[in-house]
């Protein structure tokens, strides 16, 4: 209870914000240095990408309950009456004493079915390959090794910026917002729903085609059918657009007046908006930069064309697809 006490006594600001947003960066870096040790010295990746997906749960739920815990615990201070935890039902219900509203719930939810989908997935993938390639030079460098984990909890940080600014709102500011649902709400939705379909769908293709060839059903080099005749990188443009779609719902919370009031940014005018549309921006525009000119994209692109690069019908597929954004 003491350490318990430290630290939220070190983590409380003026700001509603800063007081969600920085223990949860703080559990991003710590998590990803308790997986990054053992990683170095076993010298293996299999659990990197699979941290990274329970660093995102971890963190979401923390910002999701930490506003509870600390009126909790303030309240077992003075020798008051403990507020009840959250309703999660009562949220979706528009319930007025949920202590939770639905944006909340709905968003959090948005990224555990992502980072879930997406660890499994890539879990089982290196599971059965044994290692990933992206590796090969960094493996052995404890330093760079070490780098790599603290990119990805940096990468957490800056991905959830959104969600974790939503999150901070106190449950009596969200009382004096319409409940009803909203423009933003709905293109925010529709967002992410596309974009988690796209990126799905894209990687069961790509697994069924991996599966056949090694089946002996084909003996085709590179994929180009179904959305990979699209987009040559669909579930990267799938990505890209459900983080958009999730910064567009909590935009249109956090830059009303009231969201304003919610973050400790009242008074301060068009600062404020900007401050609340920069930190939901943050998300898909470094998760797009690092797909398209960092990690994703680029190695992916490099490594394909060093292999096939002289080939008519590789450069036909790429002159007549798209890189990025699907073609209709």
């Amino acid at each position: 209870m003491a350490v318990l006490s430290t630290l939220l006594h070190a983590t409380t600001f003026k700001t509603p914000f800063l007081s969600t947003l920085l223990p949860s960066i703080g559990l991003a870096y710590t998590l990803q240095a308790a997986v990054a040790i053992p990683s170095i010295l076993a010298q293996t990746e299999k659990f990197y990408d699979l941290s990274g997906s329970l660093t995102y749960l971890s963190c979401t739920a923390l910002s999701l309950y930490l506003p509870t815990i600390r009126a909790r615990h303030a309240a077992a201070a003075a020798g008051a009456v403990k507020p009840a935890w959250p309703s999660i039902v009562g949220a979706l219900r528009g319930l007025p004493n949920a202590g939770l509203n639905w944006r909340q719930v709905v968003l959090s939810a948005a990224v555990s079915l992502w980072a879930t989908r997406l660890g499994s997935y890539l879990f089982a993938r290196i599971s059965s390959d044994g290692k990933d390639s992206r590796f090969d030079d960094i493996r052995n460098s404890p330093p760079k090794f070490l780098g790599a984990f603290f990119a990805q909890a940096t990468w957490v940080s800056l991905c959830l910026m959104p969600v974790l600014a939503i999150n901070a709102v106190p449950a009596a500011t969200f009382a004096s917002l319409p409940a009803a649902v909203g423009i933003t709400d709905i293109i925010g939705i529709l967002l992410y729903v596309g974009g988690l379909s796209f990126e799905v769908a894209a990687d069961r293709q790509k697994n069924a085609w991996v599966q056949e060839k090694k089946e002996k059903k084909h003996d085709e080099d590179f994929l180009t059918r179904g959305l990979w005749s699209k987009s040559r990188h669909p579930n990267y443009f799938g990505e890209s657009t459900l983080w958009t779609g999730m910064a567009t719902t909590a935009a249109g919370v956090l830059t009303t007046n009231m969201g304003q009031v919610g973050m400790g940014l009242a008074g301060w005018g068009l600062l404020g908006k900007g401050i609340a549309l920069a930190a939901c921006g943050v998300s898909p525009a470094f998760v797009s930069f690092l797909l398209l000119k960092v990690s994703g994209i680029p190695m992916s692109e490099t490594k394909y064309d060093k292999r096939y690069g002289d080939r008519a019908d590789y450069k036909k597929w790429k002159e007549e697809t798209p890189m990025f954004i699907p073609k209709l």
